[in-house]
């Protein structure tokens, strides 16, 4: 059975949805939980569930990192925090992947130190999953673990993205698109020319260059950029998605609208916002660590964590780090 320990101190409502999520992904999804916090806790919020017979355990964990630490500063000084403790049970074999919805800087700095990189990985990437146009799903990496990146960081972006796609989407030849200002080979900066002329030689389906305007085209399943214009789109990404249901919301309760017509709206608003909920996806996860990390948003709900917990239960059944580790080794030299 596939352990997955979850840090159940990280979120920002913990923790009752790491808890309930916990407690729907051992009872619909067949893995073992690990929780890992502060036990009085977590014990407290378990109760309420009666799981008795599920595969749940609760690790204690005395310290938690909040949103407002500084990751490096509380790496080094909450040496017992629930992130860190997560993380030493999958150093340690004790659980196959880590879930947390806490600070996104601390869970990678601890996920980076303690795991460790794969041997062939020289930065890792966090991989953020989202709807397209088609009706099935887009990829976009690096969303923010590295602000700089050089040409091989992208290639090896693009080839961990493709290992990450296949085996959580069962496409077994995604299509891997590069971010730039324009579709043509020419177009863009210096990095991305020289990463475009990579790509081409590379193992990876790679289908040429893709503006911003195509990211949700679904054209292109595997969209790769350096981890500052790719924290920049998602950022864009949400905050759009956030007034563009704040305008709907608005337009519905108008007085304009007809009593027939406000009802058919609300059925069709209902549906955009199920398509498009990140609480179906679960979380980004960061690849190229040992062992499987997936990070969730800091506001997510008892769904989220679930899904997280399938994403990463997911990853682990597929080997997916021995995939990255082959795929890259037959990569040859990225430099």
């Amino acid at each position: 059975m596939i352990t997955i320990a979850v840090d159940a101190m990280g979120g920002d409502h913990a923790p009752r949805p790491e808890v309930e999520g916990s407690v729907l992904a051992a009872r619909e999804l067949g893995v073992r939980v690990l929780l890992v916090g502060q036990p009085a806790a977590v014990r407290a919020e378990l109760a309420k569930h009666a799981p008795a017979h599920l595969p749940i355990e609760v690790i204690p964990a005395s310290e938690v990192i909040t949103m407002d630490d500084h990751p490096v500063q509380a790496f080094r000084k909450k040496k017992d925090s629930s992130v860190h403790v997560a993380a030493r049970l999958v150093r340690e074999a004790k659980a196959d992947g880590i879930v947390s919805a806490g600070n996104t800087g601390a869970v990678m700095t601890v996920a980076k130190f303690l795991l460790g990189t794969l041997e062939s990985v020289d930065r890792v990437a966090l991989a953020a999953p989202f709807p397209n146009a088609k009706g099935g799903v887009s990829v976009l990496l690096d969303v923010g673990a590295n602000v700089d990146s050089r040409p091989e960081h992208l290639v090896q972006f693009a080839i961990m993205g493709e290992v990450y796609y296949r085996a959580t989407f069962g496409h077994r030849r995604p299509r891997v698109g590069l971010l730039s200002v324009g579709a043509e080979e020419i177009k863009g900066n210096e990095l991305t020319r020289e990463v475009y002329t990579r790509l081409k030689k590379s193992t990876v389906h790679f289908v040429g260059n893709v503006e911003g305007g195509d990211l949700f085209s679904g054209d292109v399943d595997v969209i790769v950029c350096d981890g500052f214009v790719g924290n920049i789109a998602l950022k864009i990404c949400e905050g759009l998605a956030v007034s563009i249901f704040g305008l709907l919301r608005k337009s519905l309760k108008s007085s304009l609208v007809s009593q027939l017509g406000a009802v058919l709206s609300q059925g069709a608003f209902k549906g955009l916002k199920k398509t498009i909920d990140y609480t179906e996806y679960g979380g980004a996860p960061l690849l190229g660590v040992r062992g499987v990390c997936v990070i969730g948003h800091g506001r997510s709900n008892a769904n989220a964590v679930k899904n997280a917990i399938r994403v990463a239960a997911g990853l682990a059944r597929a080997r997916s780090n021995e995939k990255i580790e082959q795929e890259l080794s037959g990569a040859g030299d990225l430099s």
